[in-house]
Formats: structure tokens, C-alpha cells, sequence
């Protein structure tokens, strides 16, 4: 069977499935309640929550692709409908903690040099050594550890990777994928990603060639069936992070041979997940930029680009010390998170600034300078940012009492030594990041107000008011003259003034707070997943001619249709602040027509295009390479186009799949026709 056979087969079954999917392969509730109720006697609830991880993990079932060279696919089990009632009449008893979980990658330093045994040995040695909670913190990782080991060994992949150390490629990339895998299921956490496969998996590479063990044909494939079966397990609309290449910590470059397999694995599986990210500085190898530009011009959605320099300068400003600033993952979509280290929560909350604007101007008197205007919005968007600040750490503590996650707990620095569960405490890192979505109509708005209120007095706030209730009825000359406005986008320097008073506001008063258990930063980013969509359909009208419902712009980008003057302008608005602190997540999407990219000078034109977008100091950005044709024809026709893959918010997705609100935002977004 040639290659592009096998992964063909492969694309073909697991698309089906993933497409019939609206969730995730593994989580069980009959397991998790019969468990529950097993350990019900027991008082500590770190116990408990390591015997419901070994639970979930020894009662999956799995099956092999045939045509696939790794372990690891769930099979799905069906329960009775008595089975499923009882359960989820338990589960309605059951006090289950919010906030946000997951979205990290894992530190695979001991897994890789001890394996899981060796892993066990090592909690047991130190629950000997401890008493009362922390004893039972080291036996809940024990009993997760043996649940990993058992699932392993009954996903038919040999006891090997089950109990030692991998030696060679192929064991690494089975282990990572089943630690994974362990994590998400054992744990019931979200998006653990691969994180930087170039640099764990290098030394098996080298290891494994030396001895003529492996070619690079084969590891491409290993990487290939490794994006299969994220597929595979999750239902689509979600993000996983591959990152490669970057700088150590002594500013040396890491791109390897692996970095190039890592994007070349795209190609042939060209699936929603993962994204494969650049950590891209201005000694990335040119052969890497050209990669990944080369995939984009071809309509690959997956591959981004992320500016390394802004993106470690943002790590160390919180704490971060510069030989563990370089080691980061794109957590899910852009948000940014250490690697191996990390309880960061991401995306929590989200803050619609144009919700808040709406409600400002409903308690708005008449101010009579724009200054004291934008002070008073601040004030209120102060207050909005505290009520935020105080649920996540409510949260926080809810899930110190009814939460545990011994298994990604083992796999997340500092834990294990300080003896502390992730939940409680445990790990390096544990700030959390939020996002603030609608920045461009914001920031469009202001102007807006700015002229229409203050410099033309055309009208008081009471008047405009009525109006934006009204959705603009009956005043579409008044809608014409504000869409005709400059806009954020235009490389205009009255818009993009008022973008960096925001901004600075908005970096300023996050410092001020603090996050449980270890006062941890509150830190800022502005990327929407599909937050823009749904906070827009709860939003009226607003100020910059937006009409009630539409979708926000995403992201750090302008407004939809509005970068009436190509690629470069809208460049040189987003590049007019400073994005270091928004490690929360910055994007910026970029759409180009298919037919522009007919010849390698103009893919070259595109990567100096992304090439100055980085040096200018831009956080991250994704290309849409499609035309609206093709968009419009999938509509009609979306049996025809079910594997049509676009960018979103920082993440891809299935475009029949979207709801019909977010297949128009799409389609409205700015066509670059030229470069």
C-alpha cells in the first residue's frame, strides 16, 4: 500500500466519524457514577479521584485502524437507557466544580527517562515518606499511574511503553499519545496537546537513524497517524497545538529535522487538528517559513505563525525566568501557556467591550469632553474586570474542595514535589487568562462617538441611544456616513491612537489583580474562538455601524469588510500596540483569494507579507486561502464539501459544520484580491 493510500484510508474513516461526532470518544457516566459510588466510604476525596482516574482509564475498550502504524482508538460502548438514567440521577446529586480545565501540554521529562513504573515507584517512595493528605495525594498518583499502565496493555500496544521507558521514536510518540490520551479520559480535562515534538522527540530521532531504524518517510507517517487519532478522539470545534522550531534559552535556534515532518504531516492528513505553530524569529530558518507558507497558498488552514520574540518578552514580564520562557505551547487556539508547568486558565471570562459600552450609555449623562468620556467607561469596565477577577477565584476555590486531577498532576511540574494535587495548588504556574472580545468595533465605536458626540455635535448620547435601539431604523444616510468613517484596520493614526489607549488600560488594570492559590497574574488577551459570534448575537447595534446581532470582529483584527486598503495597512493597525502582555492570546486573520497564490512569486510575496507583520512586533496570525465562491458553493452544496477546513478565531473548523450565523461571518470577512 503507498503512503498516500494509507493515509487516505485513514482521512476517509476518521473524517466520517468525526463528522457523525458531537463529542469526544471515552468519557463514560455509567463508569464515573458506579465508581463515585464504589468509593462512596472513603472521606478523602483525593483517593476517591485517583480510583474514579483508574476506573475510566482500565474500563475503555479500543480498536486499531488497520491501516494505522499506533494504538489508541477508542471504541465507543454503549450503555442501557436504566444504566444512563441511574447515572445521571447520581450525577444530579453530585457537587462538580466549574472553571476551566486542560489546555496545556504535558511534562514528559521523567515518563521519557523512567517510564510509568519508574514513575510509580517514585510516588510510592515519596508517599512513604509522607503522612495524612500529602500520603494520600502521592497513592491517588499511584492509582492514576496504574490506570494509565492497564489502559495501555489493553489498547494492545505491548507491555513495553506500558511499564519502561520508550527507546525508540516510534515508543516516544505511541507513550506521548497515550499519556494524552490518559490525561483527558482519566482526568475528564480538555485540549492536553502534543506541544513541541520537534525537541522531545529529537534524541529518539537522531537515536533511531544512527541505527539505521528509522527513515524520515516513516516518521512522517508515525506524525501522521499521531494527527489521525486526535481526530479520531475529538469532535470537531476545539484546537490542539503542535509548535515547532523557536530559540532556547540561550537565544539559539531549535529547528530540527522533526519541525519539517511536524508541518509536512498536514499535507496528507489535512483534518481540523492539530495547528502547527512557527515559534518564528528572525533566525528561523527561511526552508521553515517557506514550509508553512507553501501549505498556507495551497489552502491549508492549520499551519501559524507566532511571533517568538514578543511571545518570550510577554512570559518574562509575568514571572516566567528566561531559561523556561522559550518552552511554551499554544495551549488550544493562540492562548499561551509553559510548558509541563502549567494550571493556567484560559479565555475565563471573556468580556464583550461593546456589551459593556451599550450598557455605559444607557447610565451616560451628558459628558461634555471625550476624554471624560473614555475615563468614565474605563471606570465601568474597571468594575466589570473586578466581578470577573472575583467568580474565577470562587471558582478556584470550588474546585480545591470538589476537584483533584491526579494524573495530569503527575505530568505537571511541581506537584510531585511539593505533593500537591494540580487543583490544590500543585503546579509552577497558575495564572489565569482572559479575553477581551470586540476590540475593533470598540475601538470604531469610540471614534464614532468621538466625531458624531464631541468634535461635530450632530447629536447628544440620548439621541444616539435611540437610535442604536432602534438598530438604525429610519436613519441608514446616518448609517452611510458612519460606515464611511476611517476605520481600525486602515492604517489610520486617529483610529489606531485610540486602539493603544485601550489597550494600555485594559494591560494596566489586569495587573492590578491577583489569582488563588498563589497570587497569580490576571492576564489579558483579546483571541474569541467563536466567543465573537455568539457575544455579537447577544449584542445590539453599536456605535461603529455594526448592526444588532452581527458577529464582533475576532480577534486583534479589524471588523469585518472594513480593510478597504489591504493586508499592509491592516498590518500596520495591529502592529500599532504593544501585544508582549497579551499572552492570553492575539490574533490576527488574514483572508486571501485562491487564485492570487498562481505562481511562486506571489507565495513569496505572501511570506514578506508575514514576514513583516512579524517584525513589527504582531503576536500571531492564520491565513484563510479561499475564495468565496468556493464558500458559497458548500452552502448549496455542503455534501460536496464536507472536508472544507477554514479558520475561525484562532482555531479551524469544518465549514458545513458552523452555524449558519458564523458561515456568514466568514464569507463577510475582508477578500485580499491582491498583495
Amino acid at each position: 500500500m503507498t503512503d498516500d493510500k494509507r493515509a487516505k484510508l485513514l482521512r476517509t474513516k476518521i473524517l466520517a466519524n468525526q463528522l457523525n461526532r458531537t463529542s469526544r470518544k471515552g468519557d463514560n457516566l455509567v463508569v464515573d457514577a458506579q465508581s463515585l459510588k464504589r468509593s462512596s466510604n472513603i472521606d478523602s476525596q483525593q483517593l476517591r479521584m485517583g480510583m474514579l482516574n483508574k476506573d475510566r482509564l482500565t474500563s475503555l475498550q479500543f480498536q486499531k485502524y488497520e491501516a494505522s502504524l499506533l494504538f489508541g482508538s477508542i471504541k465507543l460502548v454503549k450503555h442501557s437507557e436504566t444504566e444512563l438514567k441511574e447515572a445521571e440521577d447520581f450525577f444530579k446529586k453530585q457537587l462538580v466544580p466549574g472553571g476551566q480545565n486542560g489546555h496545556c501540554d504535558a511534562c514528559w521529562d521523567d515518563v521519557l527517562t523512567l517510564g510509568i513504573d519508574g514513575l510509580i515507584q517514585k510516588n510510592d517512595a515519596l508517599k512513604n515518606e509522607s503522612k495524612g493528605e500529602t500520603a494520600d495525594t502521592y497513592q491517588s498518583f499511584v492509582y492514576a499511574l496504574e490506570g494509565l499502565s492497564a489502559m495501555i496493555e489493553n489498547a494492545g500496544a505491548g507491555e513495553k511503553i506500558a511499564h519502561d521507558p520508550p527507546e525508540t521514536f516510534q515508543e516516544a510518540i505511541q507513550l506521548i499519545w497515550f499519556v494524552m490520551l490518559g490525561i483527558m479520559i482519566g482526568d475528564k480535562v480538555h485540549l492536553v496537546g502534543p506541544g513541541r515534538l520537534d525537541s522531545r522527540l529529537y534524541d529518539f530521532y537522531q537515536r533511531d537513524l544512527k541505527k539505521r531504524n528509522i527513515s524520515s518517510d516513516y516518521a512522517l507517517k508515525l506524525i501522521e497517524d499521531l494527527y489521525f487519532l486526535i481526530n479520531d478522539f475529538e469532535s470537531s470545534g476545539l484546537a490542539y497545538g503542535v509548535m515547532v522550531g523557536g530559540r532556547d534559552a540561550n537565544g539559539n535556534d531549535i529547528t530540527n529535522d522533526l519541525s519539517y515532518l511536524c508541518l509536512e504531516a498536514l499535507r496528507r492528513t489535512n483534518l481540523v487538528y492539530p495547528t502547527v505553530g512557527i515559534c518564528w524569529h528572525e533566525n528561523t530558518p527561511d526552508a521553515l517559513t517557506s514550509l508553512a507558507v507553501e501549505l498556507i497558498a495551497d489552502g491549508y488552514t492549520t499551519p501559524a505563525f507566532f511571533n517568538d520574540e514578543i511571545i518570550q518578552k510577554g512570559l518574562l514580564k509575568y514571572g516566567v525566568p528566561k531559561a523556561e520562557a522559550w518552552d511554551y505551547i499554544n495551549s488550544a487556539c493562540v492562548e499561551i501557556t509553559p510548558c509541563g508547568s502549567s494550571n493556567i486558565w484560559v479565555a475565563s471570562p471573556y468580556f464583550s467591550l461593546c456589551e459593556i459600552l451599550l450598557k455605559k450609555l444607557k447610565d451616560t449623562q451628558e459628558i461634555t469632553s471625550y476624554d471624560d468620556f473614555v475615563a468614565s467607561y474605563f471606570e465601568f469596565l474597571k468594575t466589570k474586570i473586578i466581578e470577573g477577577v472575583a467568580i474565577q477565584n470562587e471558582l478556584r476555590e470550588s474546585r480545591c474542595l470538589y476537584g483533584r486531577k491526579p494524573l495530569q498532576s503527575v505530568f505537571t511540574r511541581d506537584c510531585m514535589a511539593g505533593g500537591k494535587d494540580i487543583d490544590n495548588g500543585g503546579a509552577r504556574y497558575n495564572w489565569v487568562e482572559c479575553s477581551f472580545v470586540g476590540l475593533a468595533n470598540f475601538v470604531d465605536s469610540l471614534f464614532v462617538i468621538k466625531e458624531e458626540i464631541f468634535n461635530q455635535k450632530n447629536m447628544n448620547f440620548a439621541k444616539f441611544k435611540q437610535i442604536l435601539e432602534a438598530d438604525f431604523a429610519d436613519n441608514e444616510f446616518l448609517l452611510k456616513k458612519i460606515l464611511e468613517y476611517p476605520k481600525y484596520g486602515q492604517n489610520n493614526p486617529s483610529v489606531d491612537k485610540e486602539i493603544i489607549r485601550v489597550m494600555e488600560f485594559i494591560q494596566s488594570q489586569c495587573a492590578n489583580f491577583k489569582m488563588l492559590p498563589d497570587n497569580s497574574p490576571f492576564v489579558p488577551g483579546s483571541f474569541c474562538w467563536i466567543m465573537h459570534q455568539r457575544l455579537g448575537a447577544e449584542c445590539g447595534a453599536t456605535p461603529d455601524g455594526r448592526k444588532a446581532g452581527f458577529p464582533f470582529a475576532d480577534g486583534a483584527g479589524p471588523a469585518q469588510g472594513r480593510e478597504k486598503f489591504g493586508p499592509t495597512a491592516a498590518i500596520n493597525s495591529v502592529t500599532s500596540w504593544d501585544h508582549s502582555p497579551m499572552i492570553g492570546g492575539s490574533a490576527f486573520n488574514m483572508k486571501f483569494n485562491q487564485s492570487l497564490f498562481n505562481s511562486p512569486e506571489m507565495t513569496n510575496k505572501l511570506k514578506q507579507l508575514i514576514v513583516v507583520f512579524l517584525k513589527q512586533g504582531g503576536f500571531e496570525t492564520q491565513i484563510n486561502v479561499v475564495d468565496n465562491s468556493t464558500l458559497k458553493e458548500a452552502l448549496d452544496h455542503p455534501e460536496l464539501h464536507n472536508d472544507l477546513v477554514v479558520r475561525i478565531g484562532g482555531y479551524t473548523d469544518y465549514f458545513t459544520r458552523l452555524s449558519p450565523e458564523m458561515q456568514q461571518e466568514v464569507l463577510q470577512r475582508t477578500e485580499y484580491n491582491e498583495l
